[in-house]
């Protein structure tokens, strides 16, 4: 990932236009790049088709079940499959869900428990990503600890 935030890309994939809608314009604020999608395979078509253009995604948050279509659990394997260092980020309304409890041993780097808020989606990116973000965006969402 480059230096500037204004570079950083996250896909966000989920079956919910309500969701998708809160998400993304949460994610815009900090100035993110961001691409949606409602089915895990166009989550993995985007993912594929910015990695052969040279603009890979920093970062995918992906619903784990979807009423129709391939869901996160699927789409991760996909994914990770073609890059395995793909930061992959799962969240669901599902609170039993072994993905959700054990996110790592689904190929995941973290978790977000839905309906999630401005606070735990900051949480899940600065320190549940092992500090993948940029201190810039530490600093602006005032959550320098992921670092």
């Amino acid at each position: 990932m480059s230096g500037d935030i204004y570079n950083y890309s996250i896909l966000v994939m989920d079956d919910d236009p309500f969701v998708l809608d809160v998400t993304s314009t949460m994610l815009r604020h900090f100035g993110f790049t961001v691409a949606t999608c409602c089915r895990g395979e166009e989550a993995c078509s985007l993912y594929r088709e910015a990695a052969e253009i040279g603009c890979p995604f920093d970062l995918v948050i992906l619903d784990l079940l979807v009423g129709d279509g391939m869901g996160g659990a699927a789409a991760a394997r996909e994914i990770l499959g073609k890059d395995a260092n793909a930061k992959l980020i799962v969240s669901s309304g599902d609170l039993s869900s072994p993905v959700l409890a054990d996110p790592k041993a689904h190929g995941f780097h973290g978790s977000l428990s839905k309906p999630f808020t401005y606070e735990w989606l900051m949480d899940a990116l600065l320190s549940r990503c092992g500090g993948a973000l940029p201190r810039d965006v530490a600093a602006k969402s005032g959550r320098e600890n992921g670092f």
